[in-house]
């Protein structure tokens, strides 16, 4: 399955709680549409929040943020795994 690194930017009143609770519920959601929201990382000081995904497509991973907290990235793209 292919593997995306999604990128939110500014995101308003970023804490590492707020961060914790949007990825959750993307995992309550993810099943529906064939996606595994695996890691994340964020910047609390520049607003900037970094998802790791495996998804069918860019937009089921995109459907999945949408529809779990409507928090959607402002770019995302096909990485391959390095060591």
């Amino acid at each position: 399955m292919p593997l995306y690194m999604d990128v939110h930017k500014h995101v308003e009143g970023l804490t590492a709680e707020a961060v914790a609770g949007a990825h959750q519920k993307d995992l309550e959601v993810q099943g529906k549409h064939g996606v595994n929201y695996l890691k994340y990382w964020y910047n609390e000081r520049e607003g900037e929040v970094f998802c790791l995904v495996e998804a069918p497509s860019k937009e089921a991973a995109e459907t999945v943020h949408r529809e779990a907290h409507g928090l959607t990235a402002d770019e995302i793209v096909e990485v391959k795994e390095g060591s």
